[in-house]
């Protein structure tokens, strides 16, 4: 994997509320994660833990929180070009081709024309969509669509991108691929990730670390690294172990007594 020296996530004692029916909700409480440059991360844990509400922040939609989120060391004060996403759905624009599509996220980039239209290209045949960039998405299979929000997510060069169940609504087949392929892109790109995702055999196929979370407060119960090669064994007896070991940190298996 391309080593880089940015990408640095640092969340220090991280806290936020909501006000649900007059009465104070702790969606967050006491978070703590160092992420290092180029880790792959994946954060699990049940409906209403906090997940997607941590992304959110660390995207610097939601500036009404405790604590410090910090990118390189620089508190993360609103969204920025250094952080990209990539959602459920693809989002792609439907009257813009893919190559549109991409290139929609970099208007505001500063690149010349000449030099957008390459990272333009070099992003869609990173993905391996090269010789659709004039598709409408319409045109494009699901899994190639969510290729497409990959590409567009990463053709900033963001130090940064976060993945909010990126795969949640492919079919069985088509989400191990690409699960294989954001593995490759990843490698090749150098980037530091963060996945949110349910699916507890996608956390530790992609992942250097699983950060296990939990619900009422919204907290982190453990960090539980995946020191396994790739490609990994999803069968193997070292991949189910960790897989039982983090269920049975989210309360969903008990493991067995020897």
């Amino acid at each position: 994997m391309m080593t880089t020296d940015v990408g640095t996530l640092d969340i220090r004692d991280v806290a936020k509320q909501y006000e649900v029916n007059g009465r104070r909700f702790d969606a967050l409480s006491h978070v703590n994660l160092h992420v290092k440059p180029g880790e792959f991360i994946s954060i699990v844990g049940p409906s209403g833990c906090g997940k997607s509400t941590l992304l959110r922040l660390i995207l610097g939609l939601d500036r009404d929180y405790s604590g410090d989120i910090l990118l390189d060391g620089e508190r993360i004060a609103g969204t920025s070009l250094d952080r990209g996403i990539v959602f459920q759905d693809h989002r792609l624009l439907p009257w813009l081709t893919l190559e549109g599509n991409v290139a929609l996220a970099l208007e505001n980039s500063g690149l010349s024309r000449e030099a957008r239209r390459e990272t333009v290209r070099d992003h869609i045949r990173l993905v391996g969509l090269h010789g659709f960039e004039k598709v409408y998405p319409h045109q494009l299979s699901g899994g190639m669509a969510q290729r497409g929000a990959i590409a567009r997510g990463l053709v900033t060069r963001p130090r940064l991108l976060l993945l909010d169940e990126p795969l949640g609504a492919l079919d069985a087949l088509t989400r191990i691929r690409l699960q294989e392929e954001l593995v490759r892109i990843w490698r090749a790109e150098g980037v530091t990730m963060i996945l949110v995702t349910h699916d507890v055999d996608e956390a530790i196929f992609l992942s250097d670390r699983v950060v296990v979370m939990n619900s009422d407060p919204g907290r982190i119960v453990d960090e539980i690294a995946v020191d396994l090669p790739r490609t990994r064994d999803r069968a193997g007896q070292d991949f189910i172990a960790i897989k039982r070991q983090i269920l049975s940190l989210m309360g969903e298996y008990e493991l067995e007594v020897a």
